[in-house]
């Protein structure tokens, strides 16, 4: 699972929402593990209903909202019975970027496009309706573009926001950045 939110650093996730194709470049992920993540034992509590899409096989879209105002976009990284996720945390807009701006709210591009997991997922078009979701198509999809992220660029530090499940969970080095991507969210 560790390895599957590194290996996504430079991948694309594509929406096609509406008849409008956006097209990102993941540049930011962060990992939680069903074993050993006090983190994700606590999500689960708190979001059974919603949590259900994590009870799928890999490859699937967890997609539920946070604090009543932020969605955030998860998939999937195990079997269905191991509730592991990535949260993609933030991605370089490659495709669709006047409608990513326009789904914002946004006049300009900006690094607050899409560095952060609740605007990414806003400049998307992503919300808790596709919880679930194949990410093969057709609304939702990744794509390997073939693009090799070497192991120097690429920090791996602590996980941002999860103060609530203690400095153990805090403390596990499950972010995943691209050191050169000046659209990663804020270091914390």
């Amino acid at each position: 699972m560790l390895l599957i939110a590194r290996e996504l650093l430079g991948k694309h996730v594509c929406t096609l929402l509406d008849g409008e194709l956006t097209t990102g470049r993941i540049v930011e992920t962060e990992a939680y593990r069903h074993e050993g993540d006090p983190s994700i034992t606590l999500h689960l509590q708190r979001k059974r209903k919603q949590a259900q899409a994590l009870y799928q096989p890999g490859g699937q879209a967890y997609i539920y909202n946070v604090y009543r105002v932020h969605t955030l976009f998860n998939l999937t990284a195990h079997d269905a019975e191991h509730p592991d996720a990535i949260l993609i945390r933030a991605i370089e807009p490659l495709q669709g970027i006047d409608v990513m701006l326009r789904r914002r709210g946004l006049a300009k591009l900006a690094r607050n496009l899409t560095a952060g997991p609740g605007v990414l997922s806003q400049a998307l078009g992503l919300t808790p309706a596709l919880n679930g979701e194949p990410l093969t198509g057709p609304r939702i999809w990744l794509e390997d573009a073939g693009e090799i992220i070497q192991e120097e660029n690429v920090l791996a530090s602590s996980r941002v926001g999860l103060e609530y499940a203690g400095a153990e969970a805090v403390a596990l080095p499950w972010r995943f950045r691209l050191k050169d991507s000046k659209w990663t969210s804020p270091a914390k």
